[in-house]
């Protein structure tokens, strides 16, 4: 089954049970060169394979970028 994220402020479908690791991977973002904020609350990284999205959840991701 799938339910109603907003990941970056745009609506997207996501699988229930999905964790936030699962969703990066989906992605095809590598974790060591993001932050991830769950709700208003940034997510520290040991925890975004045992977080479990739910139906509504909002989510915004920051990709580090490198340069000079």
């Amino acid at each position: 089954m799938t339910m109603e994220i907003v990941l970056n402020g745009k609506p997207r479908t996501a699988r229930e049970g999905q964790s936030v690791l699962n969703l990066l991977e989906e992605l095809q973002l590598d974790p060591a060169r993001v932050a991830v904020e769950l709700d208003r609350r940034i997510l520290k990284q040991p925890l975004w394979a045992e977080t479990v999205l739910r139906a509504g959840a909002e989510i915004e991701i920051v990709q580090f970028v490198g340069g000079g």
